[in-house]
């Protein structure tokens, strides 16, 4: 791949034509790129934009608005802040909330921990962004308390905060991997003793098993320890818009933030992603001034204002269009399609034999092991590793691996409509059949 690539990066005095530079591109690196929009792509979260939000994209790249503030670029910044006033109706958050657009979850979820770490130091009387961890009497005592399959980003999160991964604290989860909340409440007991937990996270869909974790219980907790709720929504929160799922995101509400990645499920342009706040006057918190960008006192809308970037993507104009053009109906339709898809795929292969479903889907993932008659348990690890790596290589469809319970399970992910149950069904007999192969 590399010795393709390398012709791309030939930089020389002087230019190429167009015709020649689209040869480059079309011979040298498309056939490298991952094409998300076919059916046997069942791997990640990734999806190719859809026609509404390929428009809004295209018209975000031709302006190139830096949307930072109002001197930057009016429209742009004005449109953020509709969008984002929107989006906390449209699901239905607290009245008086707001959101800022973001470059990923990852960075969503930071900074959410870093406004947790400041309303607590407000609570103990002196001002984080002044004295920083040093503020505390003992920072060592600091903790935030989440699910053992939360996303890998909240150890970024504490890193980057200087709290260190020993201030993370995880829990164990039950057979569907959601937070056990009987194990927590008497983990909770003992944590709180040697520990100040200023944020509890819930996941609204485990990046694992898509899993969403009990929001009410895990609310009322964080009120009992005086710490801030935070919602990772990056995978799941789109699908509380689906009525039949809208019942497992109850409590959302109740969260100080959440996040939400719409370039998943909505198909729309990386990078775009959303933290919401629970009080619009949250963000204040990480507002920084200065005397010929953002000063205070402006009345107009400055996005740069409430999450770091000083340069920012029109991010919000492709998710506008692409919401206006479809029509709230034909989204959680497209939501719905997977998420029927894996749910169906789940009552298949409960009743075979040889497969061994790791949990019931809450959402589009399910992950799942082969396990052929009289294999070995100690070598099924192994097994599922060598059909993974196996069907990657043959490059006719990808799927995944994690980790559950020190066991290595296959995953299936299910984020466009066009995976159909068939692909998947298709996915399946490979396993079988590459399985059968490893086991003569």
């Amino acid at each position: 791949m590399a010795a393709d690539l390398e012709p791309l990066i030939d930089f020389q005095e002087e230019g190429i034509s167009f015709k020649t530079l689209s040869h480059l591109i079309e011979e040298r690196l498309l056939p490298h790129l991952m094409r998300y929009d076919r059916p046997e792509f069942q791997s990640m979260f990734n999806y190719f934009p859809e026609e509404g939000a390929e428009f809004g994209a295209k018209i975000a790249l031709l302006y190139n608005q830096g949307v930072t503030n109002w001197q930057v670029s009016p429209g742009g910044a004005m449109l953020e802040e509709l969008c984002a006033q929107a989006l906390c109706r449209l699901f239905g958050l607290f009245p008086g909330s707001d959101a800022t657009f973001m470059y990923s979850g990852t960075y969503a979820n930071q900074e959410a921990l870093y406004l947790a770490l400041h309303w607590k130091a407000e609570k103990q009387g002196f001002d984080f962004t002044s004295k920083g961890l040093k503020g505390f009497p003992d920072p060592a005592r600091l903790a935030v308390i989440t699910s053992r399959d939360a996303h890998f980003s909240l150890k970024h999160a504490v890193r980057i905060l200087g709290l260190g991964e020993e201030s993370l604290i995880t829990l164990d989860v039950d057979n569907n991997r959601r937070i056990d909340i009987s194990l927590m409440e008497q983990a909770l007991s003992h944590i709180s003793e040697e520990r100040e937990v200023f944020c509890v996270v819930a996941t609204a869909g485990t990046t694992s098993t898509g899993s969403v974790d009990p929001i009410p219980p895990l609310a009322e907790a964080g009120k009992r320890l005086g710490a801030w709720l935070h919602v990772d929504g990056a995978y799941g929160l789109a699908y509380s818009l689906v009525p039949q799922w809208k019942p497992l995101f109850a409590g959302l509400e109740l969260a100080d933030s959440v996040s939400w990645d719409p370039h998943k499920q909505f198909g729309v342009p990386i990078p775009s992603s959303l933290l919401f706040v629970r009080r619009r006057e949250d963000f204040e918190r990480i507002a920084l001034y200065g005397d010929y960008f953002n000063p205070q006192g402006q009345s107009e809308p400055n996005p740069g204002l409430k999450s770091p970037p000083s340069t920012r993507p029109f991010s919000a104009l492709p998710l506008v269009t692409s919401l206006r053009y479809q029509g709230l109906k034909k989204v959680i339709e497209r939501l719905r399609s997977p998420l029927d898809t894996i749910k169906t795929l789940a009552e298949i292969l409960k009743e075979e034999e040889d497969i061994e479903l790791c949990h019931q889907p809450d959402t589009g993932i399910l992950c799942f092991r082969i396990t052929p008659q009289g294999f070995p348990e100690g070598e099924l690890s192994h097994l599922q590793r060598k059909i993974y790596e196996r069907i990657m290589a043959e490059g006719k469809r990808t799927i995944s691996k994690t980790e559950l319970d020190d066991k290595t399970v296959l995953r299936l992910v299910a984020v466009s409509p066009s995976v159909t149950l068939d692909s998947l069904l298709e996915t399946i007999s490979c396993v079988r059949r590459l399985a059968v192969e490893f086991q003569s």
